[in-house]
């Protein structure tokens, strides 16, 4: 049973769709060392939660997520040494582990300002549904620090390309919804108050879906990245081999010669 202290957690036992909700809306959602903690170690229980099938990520308020927060982390900081400041940016790096590790799809919905450390946990998310009023900046060149922050030059490239990604990271200049939009950094952007629902729809269809399925091909996408053409042939070959001895793969023909819906496990 996940019961976290710093944020809100729901889970929907009918759809199998669980709800993480960023609450600390007077502060733009900014991350404290409690709820870097506490998101890691939630979306590595969710990896194996009973129940769950899919995972939306939201925020309270005016914002998805505004960073690391000034006084809570920021300031603290510049009172550590060498290796205490290695045990926080390894604690920010194991949380994009954590959400890129589980098998669930993760869908953020963006519903507001969306910098810093957040946009990182957004592109980590398989899918980003983003209001009109979601802008999002890498925000770390403009406080003195890389732009490489928690894996966003492993990350970003992929999603907008080397030379998109470049510009954005170096700058950290803020991108509005529609520019996110157009690179591919948002899959879809709807009017303001409706990401949530919009990606708690998307959640549902996927939670209906062959989850074993679905856990292979976050796995592929994830594994493939460094493997050459013939090594991601051979994996996906045995993959899909063992996919096919899925009960899943038995419903779906049933179910299309019977003509109706396949129930998946």
């Amino acid at each position: 049973m996940i019961a976290p202290a710093s944020f809100r957690y729901e889970l929907d036992a009918e759809t199998g769709v669980a709800t993480i909700t960023l609450d600390r809306p007077e502060r733009l959602n900014a991350l404290t060392f409690e709820v870097y903690d506490e998101l890691e170690r939630t979306f590595r229980a969710l990896d194996g939660e009973p129940g769950v099938r899919a995972v939306v990520l939201t925020g309270k308020g005016r914002a998805f997520c505004s960073g690391g927060d000034i006084e809570d982390i920021i300031g603290p900081l510049l009172e550590r040494d060498a290796a205490g400041l290695l045990e926080f940016t390894t604690l920010t790096c194991d949380l994009i582990a954590a959400i890129r590790g589980c098998r669930r799809p993760v869908i953020a919905a963006l519903n507001g300002t969306t910098a810093g450390a957040g946009a990182v946990i957004a592109i980590a998310c398989d899918v980003r549904i983003a209001a009109e009023s979601a802008k999002i900046a890498f925000l770390f060149t403009k406080v003195g620090l890389s732009g490489a922050d928690m894996g966003a030059a492993w990350l970003l490239p992929r999603i907008v390309g080397l030379g998109r990604a470049s510009e954005i990271l170096m700058s950290g200049d803020f991108l509005d919804p529609a520019e996110a939009h157009r690179i591919g950094l948002y899959n879809r952007v709807v009017p303001d108050g409706d990401a949530l629902g919009v990606a708690r729809e998307l959640a549902v269809r996927l939670a209906r879906g062959p989850s074993a399925a679905l856990a292979v091909t976050k796995w592929a996408l994830e594994e493939e990245a460094a493997m050459g053409l013939a090594d991601a042939l051979d994996s996906e070959a045995r993959a899909q081999a063992d996919c096919m001895q899925s009960p899943n793969f038995r419903e779906a023909y049933e179910a299309f010669v019977a003509k109706r819906p396949p129930r998946f496990e």
